[in-house]
């Protein structure tokens, strides 16, 4: 009997905690909606139940404002006032006047709560909160320029910094940032990620100018690597790797240790495609240290950059250079990243996947890691796709999502399943799969699930029997199957048989990047061009914009035609994955010197 009242009484308690959350949620909707008068009697009956509740007392005084009702509102706060004595309540007080347009009482309350931290400065905390909510931005200041007074050892320089940010005043916002960084360099990665936000958002291109001279004078004033290392990352930002380069230099002349942040700088180059950089970086590190682990990174970097840009006649240098490295290093847990690289030029390039199985089934017999299995599995999974064993690939494939679960190669596993179903031409389990990793946490992988789920959705509501994509679909296989000549004829015929369908802009953007990757930069142009010039409502456009723009700036030298490329970008698709770097490109093109 005891038992059954004490589940009862959870029972009802549980009932109305819910019908509690329930009431709540009407009251924020009534807010959200206008419906301030339904509002106010849904937040009052809420904070008859809790009383203390802050949040909804201000919400009951945001309605009595709403409906103009001022003298209520100044009522609820002075009562809340003489009974909790929070002086957060002086600003409440001060801006109920201050939407009255009666600027005099308004400050008389707000100068109050100033006085308040005068004597205390720990009341900044809920008093400066409150300015800051109410966007009054100088007040918000004052309160922590008054705090600080009364006690120096308080420290609010991230605060200010974002309120100067919001007062548009950003050399100081640069400056209290600054010097945040080095007096808690714990707040680095939020200062960091505040300032970035400027950098590619401001309006203001003299930002970035100021931010690299504060950075500048003190890096030269101080002597501290500190600095370069954050000279470093604002290079990075603007993809200057070369400069980025020469701050980690410096650093490398004080710490010799350092040598690895060298090492993933390169390999920031290669992904952004910055060749000169990353080779001036990677060949800096072979010729500077002993380390065996860094010597074989750099290696492997190097020889796969030889290998995205290599033509067939190149092929034979390339076995012999892997060879040889794998002599030089051994056979080796250090060395797999060089074995993984081996097998997959093995397979997709020489065409002898047999071999390369035998290569990876030896690395999965070393002593590696449960990561380092991992990523030898999803190569032999490439391996087999690429054999068209699709089974045998999605086993391990499956293993790999299973064992990594939550790990960014986990969802990479579970991305290159969605991907062999689409090979298949099985749409519907890949869309499946491909909604549920649209929302992966790596950036990188939700963009290419979305991308590929789009061109399945958009091509199936067009042609339900999906003709057209099956044959797609084909096409790409093989292309993964590095089968250009193949893939170009079957992606020509698409092109020829569907003039004026949905899929008619991504066949031209394939075989645009074919021909770009066989060299023939012309072709690819006109491909481009027949996106940009005949597909205008196309989601393919500003791809063929910035490849077209790359082209013109990285291959043909030619920046008079890349920049009003880069420029379209830049006016008519804010929003494009491309769109940051394009700026960065154009202000470089055009001779900006603040980057």
């Amino acid at each position: 009997m005891e038992i059954m009242k004490k589940l009862l009484s959870v029972a009802l308690l549980f009932l109305s905690l819910s019908a509690f959350a329930q009431n709540e949620q009407l009251a924020n909707n009534y807010f959200d909606r206008g419906e301030f008068e339904k509002a106010l009697i849904s937040y009052q009956d809420l904070l008859k139940s809790q009383v203390g509740n802050f949040n909804y007392f201000q919400r009951v005084v945001e309605c009595y404002q709403q409906l103009q009702q001022y003298d209520k509102a100044e009522k609820a706060i002075q009562e809340q006032y003489d009974r909790f004595k929070q002086n957060q309540l002086l600003v409440e007080l001060g801006y109920n006047y201050q939407l009255q347009k009666n600027q005099e009482k308004a400050v008389k309350y707000f100068d109050q709560a100033i006085d308040k931290i005068k004597k205390n400065a720990n009341e900044v905390y809920g008093i400066a909160y409150v300015f800051e909510k109410k966007s009054l931005i100088d007040y918000a200041l004052l309160a922590y320029k008054t705090a600080l007074d009364k006690d120096p050892k308080l420290s609010f320089n991230f605060q200010m910094a974002m309120l100067y940010g919001q007062q548009g005043h950003t050399d100081l916002m640069i400056e209290t940032f600054l010097d945040e960084s080095i007096k808690n360099p714990q707040n680095l990665p939020v200062i960091q990620n505040q300032l970035s936000r400027f950098m590619t958002e401001e309006t203001d291109a003299n930002f970035n100018d100021a931010l690299k001279k504060a950075l500048l004078v003190r890096a030269q004033k101080t002597q501290d690597v500190f600095w370069n290392d954050f000279l470093s990352w604002y290079f990075v930002q603007l993809k200057e790797y070369g400069k980025a380069f020469i701050q980690q230099k410096a650093i490398y002349k004080r710490y010799p240790e350092s040598f690895a942040n060298i090492v993933n700088l390169g390999q920031m180059a290669i992904e952004d495609n910055d060749q000169d950089s990353a080779k001036e970086i990677l060949t800096f590190v072979l010729d500077n240290t002993n380390d065996l682990e860094l010597l074989i990174k750099s290696h492997s970097y190097l020889v796969q950059m030889k290998i995205d840009h290599a033509l067939e006649k190149d092929y034979p240098a390339i076995t012999a250079e892997l060879e040889a490295l794998i002599k030089e290093f051994g056979v080796s847990p250090y060395t797999l990243s060089l074995l993984k690289l081996q097998a997959d030029f093995t397979a997709f390039h020489l065409k002898n996947p047999e071999k390369a199985k035998v290569i990876l089934k030896n690395a999965m017999e070393m002593p590696i890691n449960k990561y380092q299995l991992a990523e030898v599995k999803m190569e032999l999974a490439d391996i087999l796709l690429f054999e068209e064993k699709f089974n045998q690939a999605l086993i391990y494939y499956s293993q790999i999502d299973e064992e990594m679960n939550g790990d960014v190669i986990g969802q990479e596993a579970s991305l290159k399943t969605a991907k062999t179903s689409y090979f298949k031409t099985d749409f519907a389990w890949a869309s499946h799969q491909l909604k549920v990793l649209k929302s992966a946490t790596s950036e990188l992988i939700a963009n290419d699930a979305l991308d590929l789920y789009m061109l399945i959705s958009d091509n199936t509501v067009e042609d339900s029997t999906q003709v057209a994509l099956k044959k797609f679909a084909r096409a790409d296989f093989l292309l993964y199957q590095n089968k250009k000549t193949e893939a170009l004829s079957q992606f020509q015929a698409i092109l020829k048989e569907n003039k004026g369908d949905q899929i008619e802009a991504v066949t031209l953007l394939r075989i645009g990047k074919i021909y770009e990757k066989m060299g023939d930069f012309t072709n690819a142009l006109a491909n481009y061009n027949e996106i940009v010039t005949k597909q205008k409502e196309s989601i393919y456009i500003d791809e063929a914009l910035y490849f077209s723009a790359e082209i013109y700036n990285t291959q043909l030298h030619d920046s008079e035609k890349a920049k009003p490329l880069y420029e379209e970008i830049i006016f008519h698709h804010e929003d494009s994955i491309y769109y940051v770097d394009s700026r960065n490109k154009y202000r470089k093109l055009r001779g900006d010197t603040n980057l």
